[in-house]
């Protein structure tokens, strides 16, 4: 399945926001995938999340595929949502 984002929080996708993105994926049975600008990375390597460099407001396609795919894009989108937990 696949959705697109609005990144709202201020400092954008940095070292904690992606952090805390690799936590919430992990538990599931899905993989996880990030594309910003035409770059796809593994949404569950704070190192490739950070390679992308998305800066508040950017728009971002969030992919999910397997058993669990359903359930982590949930979480993914409340993470979104939620602005990281940061504002």
């Amino acid at each position: 399945m696949e959705r697109q984002f609005t990144i709202k929080n201020q400092l954008g996708l940095h070292a904690r926001s992606s952090a805390r993105l690799v936590q919430i994926s992990q538990p599931f049975q899905a993989d996880l995938f990030i594309r910003f600008d035409g770059q796809e990375v593994d949404g569950k390597s704070i190192l490739n999340l950070l390679t992308l460099a998305c800066p508040f407001g950017s728009e971002i396609t969030v992919r999910t595929e397997g058993d669990q795919a359903e359930a982590l894009m949930a979480a993914v989108e409340a993470l979104i949502e939620d602005k990281f937990g940061e504002d």
